[in-house]
């Protein structure tokens, strides 16, 4: 195998500040294993993080990134989980096995890949064993890279806290990554979706499973909801969105219903009229991805029930900044970086 490889790197905050650089492969340490990257899907949060560093302790030089799926080419002593030429995807956040999130009251953790740990946008990566899951055999690389972040943070919202079942109404006001992921779950759960984003989505999320699209540019798209539902409201709401909007999810959400808070796209300062959230009883579930045993659930479930992510757009891996550009022009589904090498 060559000992050296290509991996974006970053010395300072800001997206100008990002360069493909040629470093040694490194080697694995007892249980760990030498994984090569054959995919990294993007978030929104990555975007983020080399824009403004979010407040996180990056370690320069820092690499971005946190979804990937590759192949295992070499361990070092003690690995028990893999074998080589074992398929895997990594998990979002190492440090939660299972059951309650890291942290305390005072300090909730918020330890991930490609922030307080080093991201994956790289030809090969080191890892501890247990950061890893078996991939599905049902996806191809750039199709599993999409799991980890995005499908994870809908599994766990809709099935592991909201607890959607067949015959309730799911509401989804975005056509981004998680919501599509959202959207096919509810659907394999046998719930009635009504999804809301832009007018030109609207086909291709029908074509999906969506049993309603409402146009958000309409001034009376919440009515339309209310009409459509009659006025039974939503069972069940993936607030990615976040800021003001809360609020709106809020009113629509159904007698007993549950908001799942995802996303902070309107800003991390939420807010809601209270007289609505008391009175119809509503969960608000605050939602930061989910844990190992959790994905791993996940990955059964594509296996089973042939869940395809939706991906937008593929770029090369020396492709990167146009990549983001694309983040910022809101795709449709998951933008992803495939690294063949």
């Amino acid at each position: 195998m060559k000992r050296q490889m290509w991996r974006w790197e970053t010395d300072a905050i800001g997206r100008e500040n990002l360069e493909l650089r040629n470093v040694d492969i490194p080697a694995p340490g007892p249980r760990q294993v030498l994984v090569k990257v054959e995919a990294v899907a993007l978030n929104y949060r990555d975007k983020m993080v080399i824009e403004s560093g979010r407040g996180l302790p990056l370690k320069f030089p820092f690499t971005p990134g946190s979804d990937l799926a590759g192949k295992v080419v070499g361990h070092g002593d003690a690995v028990t989980l893999f074998n080589k030429g074992d398929r895997v995807i990594s998990t979002f956040t190492p440090d939660w096995k299972d059951g309650l999130r890291p942290g305390n009251a005072r300090n909730p953790a918020y330890r991930t890949l490609g922030g307080y740990y080093p991201g994956v946008l790289s030809e090969y990566v080191v890892m501890p064993e247990d950061w890893l899951v078996t991939a599905p055999v049902t996806l191809e690389p750039a199709q599993a890279a999409t799991l980890p972040c995005a499908g994870l943070t809908a599994w766990f919202a809709l099935v592991e806290r909201a607890g959607v079942k067949a015959g309730d109404t799911v509401l989804i006001p975005s056509t981004g990554g998680v919501a599509l992921f959202g959207l096919q779950i509810a659907k394999a759960h046998g719930a009635q979706v009504i999804v809301s984003g832009r007018a030109s989505n609207a086909a291709r999320a029908k074509a999906l499973g969506a049993d309603y699209y409402v146009d958000r540019n309409r001034e009376d798209w919440m009515e339309v909801i209310y009409r459509i539902t009659g006025n039974h409201g939503a069972d069940h709401v993936l607030e990615v969105i976040g800021g003001e909007h809360l609020g709106k999810s809020v009113q629509l959400a159904a007698v007993g219903g549950h908001i799942c808070q995802i996303g902070a796209l309107d800003g991390f300062d939420i807010s809601s009229p209270a007289m609505p959230l008391m009175l119809k009883d509503v969960t608000i579930h605050g939602i930061g991805t989910g844990s190992r045993q959790a994905l791993t659930r996940l990955v059964r479930a594509v296996d089973q029930t042939g869940i395809k992510p939706v991906i937008d757009s593929v770029y090369a891996f020396s492709d990167l900044p146009n990549a983001l550009d694309h983040l910022d022009r809101g795709p449709f589904g998951k933008v992803v970086i495939e690294i063949n090498s």
